[in-house]
């Protein structure tokens, strides 16, 4: 389908070679009304916020940054936001989609159904400028899409691992799974005895599977590319704030396309509500 644009073009085109307006629509197969048309919407304010949003966040897609911007108050179409988003060429290019394995997934629970229900944890590594490596542990609610921790330092074992499990269910609760792949730091013994002692099951995925554990892998693909590869930390210490302020902007600001464009933190405060009103219900 040739856009509307490209016709009125291909006739400018034509009448700079002296052929007739009539003819030119006639060969572009557009009308002579609409080859005048001027739209009269004002689209500057528009583009401007996209192009900022763009440049804040480069890892958003039209639809993201239209949601945030209704979050703000605004009244966007998403068919205009895509419109001007695709001429201010802020498109992210495509990806090549990764070639999988076929096997069948080996966890007994292969969806979180509550909070609480499903945790997954995983490491992330990168570098600051002055050489220092950064290991990064993430713990997510599957259910939620919380980030509930992502812990950076130099080097962090089974021990770091528990401490940082230990603080959360103090202040969150104890999940019924957790979901990892067959690191040593996962699969070691003290760490799960440890989680056998708290009443937690262990689901590891299969080698070679990441897919088995895609609300991880996707947490942090967008860790990565929304802030790892966003910026250079210079020290350690610089890293652990940023890293933290994302994780923040993550759970309270950034809106989840699969708990429709609303925010982790807003989509758990809706379910506490919704958990308090069936128990007001039964009383």
């Amino acid at each position: 389908m040739v856009a509307a644009a490209a016709k009125r073009e291909v006739v400018e085109q034509l009448k700079a070679l002296h052929v007739s307006e009539r003819r030119g629509c006639q060969f572009a197969g557009i009308s002579r009304s609409g080859l005048r048309y001027c739209t009269r919407r004002r689209d500057e304010a528009l583009r401007r916020r996209l192009r900022e949003i763009a440049s804040e966040h480069p890892g958003y897609g039209y639809r993201r940054a239209c949601a945030v911007l209704r979050r703000a108050g605004e009244r966007v179409n998403h068919k205009r936001g895509h419109r001007l988003w695709q001429q201010e060429k802020l498109s992210l290019p495509q990806r090549r989609p990764k070639r999988r394995r076929r096997g069948q997934a080996t966890t007994v629970c292969s969806r979180a159904l509550r909070p609480n229900h499903v945790w997954t944890y995983d490491f992330v590594f990168d570098r600051c400028a002055n050489g220092q490596k950064l290991k990064i542990l993430t713990v997510v609610d599957e259910y939620t899409r919380e980030s509930l921790a992502v812990e950076t330092a130099t080097s962090i074992r089974s021990g770091k691992v528990l401490d940082v499990l230990a603080r959360l269910m103090a202040e969150r609760g104890k999940p019924a799974h957790l979901r990892s792949d067959n690191g040593p730091e996962f699969v070691a013994a003290r760490v799960k005895e440890w989680l056998k002692m708290k009443g937690t099951n262990t689901l590891y995925i299969e080698l070679g599977h990441p897919w088995e554990n895609a609300v991880g892998e996707s947490f942090n693909g967008r860790l990565r590319d929304e802030c790892l590869n966003v910026e250079w930390f210079s020290n350690l210490a610089e890293a652990r704030v940023v890293i933290e302020s994302w994780r923040q902007h993550y759970n309270e600001e950034r809106p989840h396309s699969s708990l429709e464009y609303r925010t982790p933190g807003e989509f758990f405060a809706l379910y506490k509500q919704k958990e308090l009103n069936l128990t007001s219900l039964r009383i």
